[in-house]
């Protein structure tokens, strides 16, 4: 497990998301205990990201952190970051995160961020 921080900024609105970050948080409680890993609602601080240039529907498609150097991560690469963080799910990060397979990884994510996005949006979830 890494020393690192990470806050992840995600959509509760989202039902697919807020299920896929309470799975991932119960999996990290240890973290998140202590203070490792802390996981934000977009919707409760629409602006906590604009100096980064990120609006309230880019965090809303898409997972958005910052590490503890508060550098942002985006997309596939913040659920990277937390299987490389997450006990027995570092395999995953090698195998999703590696050289070769990140360009894919980082497409199917986006792609099926965007079909999640417009599907919160046609369910009228904001």
């Amino acid at each position: 497990m890494s020393a690192a921080h990470l806050t992840v900024w995600y959509n509760t609105r989202c039902p697919v998301c807020e299920a896929g970050i309470d799975w991932q948080r119960n999996k990290l409680l240890a973290l998140v205990r202590a203070g490792s890993v802390e996981f934000r609602d977009i919707n409760e601080q629409p602006d906590a990201l604009a100096h980064f240039g990120a609006s309230l529907d880019d965090i809303r498609r898409r997972l958005h952190a910052t590490d503890q150097a508060g550098r942002l991560i985006v997309g596939a690469d913040v659920a990277i970051a937390l299987w490389r963080m997450t006990p027995g799910e570092g395999w995953l990060a090698a195998l999703f995160g590696n050289r070769v397979a990140l360009p894919f990884t980082r497409f199917f994510y986006d792609r099926f961020a965007d079909l999640l996005f417009a599907w919160n949006k046609w369910s009228g979830r904001w």
